[in-house]
């Protein structure tokens, strides 16, 4: 039999702590080679901005092989609706059967923030206090919830180019509305950049000593990117994936096609720091960024869990495949 989840069944179900420890536990398994996650292919549909990536992904320990097709359509925001959708497809990994159909939305916004959690866990000064958001959306409210267990947060900047935005965000969570980007970036010890930029929202000039960031929010797309060359260049940079890194990070590819940096300024993954294979943060001063792009690994991680827990609880619609 195959689950079917829609959107609703993964909201009653779907838990950020557990969540973000399947994260965790996913990326030190592709560090072990006990997971695959390769590369995602993006096709463009002619004549239009359109893009879709099927993300795929192989674990042992989990005894699936996924496959999220992400459809990137900018031209929805014009609609009112979301630009990016998602449905991912499990299947056992000792048969070949379909175990589930899954909406993705909710799925992709709670293991991004897991993914930055344990990406902040490894890389952040463990004295950070202050959190910054540029970027006001859905995304920021998940991180928020996300990185409140791994950091001692004494106070939280927001700035969005939506002032609205930004003034919803801090009155439900208590944030402070900054003046500028600038302002958020100098006074934050963890940054996290949340936008859907093409051109740089956030310049590595405004770096000060022991910055965490995370950059999350530009989409698969090479010519996109929130952070500058010089912030780039300041950091040492971490990735979810070497692969997808130089297929579709534009924060990665453009400073490389610059000259900039060199390959190897972006070669550690986070799994790698995770196991021990790399190492975290060095010094206190050290500027630190996760290049945060996600990948199938992380939607498989997500959908085991909630495979197993629909089941216990008897949640979702189970039909007949074909064999």
């Amino acid at each position: 039999m195959t689950l079917i989840l829609t959107r609703s069944d993964v909201l009653a179900m779907i838990a950020l702590p557990e969540v973000t420890a399947a994260v965790r536990r996913a990326h030190a398994d592709l560090a072990r080679g006990v997971a695959v996650s390769p590369a995602p292919p993006a096709m463009r549909l002619p004549g239009s901005e359109s893009t879709f990536l099927a993300m795929v992904a192989t674990s042992r320990p989990a005894g699936l092989a996924a496959v999220k097709l992400l459809a990137d359509i900018p031209g929805n925001r014009d609609r009112g609706l979301p630009p990016q959708r998602s449905t991912i497809l499990a299947v056992a990994t000792d048969d070949g059967s379909c175990e589930a159909l899954i909406d993705g939305g909710a799925v992709t916004r709670v293991r991004t923030a897991a993914a930055s959690a344990v990406a902040t866990a490894e890389l952040a000064r463990p004295d950070s206090r202050v959190l910054g958001f540029i970027g006001a959306g859905a995304l920021a409210h998940t991180h928020l919830e996300a990185l409140r267990p791994i950091l001692d947060i004494d106070r939280v900047l927001v700035w969005s180019r939506t002032e609205a935005t930004a003034r919803k965000f801090a009155e439900s969570t208590g944030a402070e509305v900054a003046n500028s980007a600038e302002d958020v970036v100098r006074a934050a010890d963890v940054l996290c950049t949340l936008t859907p930029a093409k051109e740089p929202v956030v310049r590595g000039a405004w770096f000060p000593p022991g910055l965490h960031v995370n950059a999350v929010g530009a989409p698969p797309r090479p010519d996109h990117r929130e952070i500058d060359t010089e912030g780039i260049r300041r950091a040492r940079v971490v990735v979810d994936s070497r692969l997808t890194a130089l297929h579709e990070s534009g924060d990665v590819l453009i400073p490389l096609g610059e000259g900039a940096i060199e390959a190897d300024h972006f070669g550690d993954e986070i799994g790698e720091v995770v196991v021990g294979a790399k190492p975290g943060r060095s010094t206190p001063e050290q500027i630190t960024l996760y290049n945060s792009l996600g990948i199938g690994l992380q939607d498989l991680a997500a959908a085991r869990l909630l495979i197993d827990a629909a089941r216990r609880r008897g949640i979702g619609t189970e039909i007949e495949m074909a064999s």
